[in-house]
């Protein structure tokens, strides 16, 4: 996830105090503190100048951009570890601390300043402070869980929950991380939890149901469906193609692996992937019309190049739904991709013979005739053409 993508991410998930601050309040003003501690005169000047700062930073970076390499920012995390230094029990100078480093993204720094700073306040879950922590320990467990170290990222995503229990992206991602870890039950009490959160969730649902099979499908399987789910979600195809077969191969009684991968397959042109898939899924008891239709789809792009056949698939919507003419263009351009594609000369000739244009007719018919001599159909409307008829 690159740092624009995670800074946005985290707005939306539960945002800092920071974010929900607008740029004329300061941050620590946001939320009473429970404790006081002096502030010296050095402390109070640093912190006011950290506030400034921050709304400079604002004012000068794009919305979404905050880094701790930008210069302003840099400053103002440099003056709030000052004023923290000066008054290592004040909550307002820990909290604009942790603020910043939330704010940068910088999560691992941010991850302590907010443990300092509930050391002197209180945590209430659910709170703005709560809630900026939240994200932060969702940003370490998404990066853990890149890294491949699913048990570090789960532990990162519950303690999220312990900070933000409304958290949808850490409840998703908890029961994800059990999934993939192979704790089954684990991974349907979080998908439940989650679907409390969210029950309208597409994707939740379909993965508690995935969870809830898991065990039939073994731990290899399941991992290496929820991450080619991952790839598939972060725009990486071809990866997620690879995911899906993985799943399917150690499992091929897992039915979702394999119309995964058979649409995938589809989707990027792979004929010979996606006849793999839907011939596997064709040969399952739970085998559905679309997969048989896909799978009729995956053999005859095998043969005649899985483009002409979509082009020749659409044509046939369109003359079914009364356009002729749109019909027409595209039997011609499924003739154009595939020029041994008989059965789109076929239709291209139905199409011209309904519109009596008998010459065009019979020129399709012709190469219909040729590529099949079997066509019995062809050959008789052929004649047909050939007399104006």
């Amino acid at each position: 996830m690159n740092k624009r993508l995670t800074l946005l991410l985290t707005a939306a998930l539960c945002g800092s105090a920071l974010a929900q601050t607008p740029a004329t309040q300061t941050p620590a003003t946001q939320t009473p503190a429970t404790q006081t501690t002096p502030v010296s005169q050095n402390a109070a000047s640093l912190i006011a100048a950290a506030r400034e700062l921050v709304t400079r930073a604002r004012a000068t970076y794009p919305a979404g951009s905050a880094s701790i390499d930008q210069v302003l920012w840099k400053e103002a995390a440099a003056r709030a570890e000052d004023a923290v230094r000066a008054a290592p029990g004040n909550v307002d100078a820990l909290r604009l601390r942790a603020e910043i480093y939330t704010e940068v993204g910088f999560w691992k720094q941010a991850e302590s300043a907010w443990a300092s700073y509930f050391q002197v306040s209180p945590r209430t879950a659910g709170s703005p402070e709560a809630r900026a922590a939240g994200t932060v320990q969702y940003n370490l467990g998404y990066a853990a869980y890149r890294r491949g170290q699913s048990a570090q990222a789960s532990q990162f995503f519950q303690a999220c929950l312990t900070f933000d229990p409304g958290s949808v992206p850490c409840a998703t991602w908890a029961a994800r991380s059990a999934l993939e870890g192979g704790n089954y039950a684990e991974a349907q009490a979080r998908y439940a939890e989650a679907l409390r959160l969210a029950p309208n969730d597409k994707t939740l649902t379909y993965f508690a149901q995935v969870a809830r099979n898991a065990a039939t499908y073994g731990p290899a399987a399941t991992g290496a469906f929820s991450r080619a789910y991952t790839a598939l979600e972060a725009g990486n195809r071809a990866q997620a193609l690879a995911g899906f077969q993985e799943a399917a191969r150690a499992a091929p009684n897992f039915a979702e692996a394999g119309r995964e991968a058979g649409r995938l397959a589809l989707e990027l042109g792979d004929a010979q992937a996606a006849l793999q898939a839907y011939q596997a899924l064709a040969a399952l008891p739970g085998a559905t019309a679309a997969d048989r239709y896909n799978l009729g789809l995956a053999q005859e792009g095998a043969q005649f190049g899985l483009r002409a056949v979509q082009t020749f698939r659409s044509a046939y919507g369109k003359y079914a739904a009364g356009d002729k003419a749109g019909a027409e263009a595209g039997f011609l351009q499924a003739t154009g991709e595939s020029p041994t594609y008989a059965k789109a000369w076929a239709w291209l000739g139905r199409v011209r013979y309904e519109a009596k244009n008998f010459p065009a007719a019979a020129e399709a018919y012709g190469r219909a005739v040729a590529l099949d001599p079997n066509d019995k159909s062809s050959a008789y409307f052929l004649r047909l053409a050939e007399q104006g008829k």
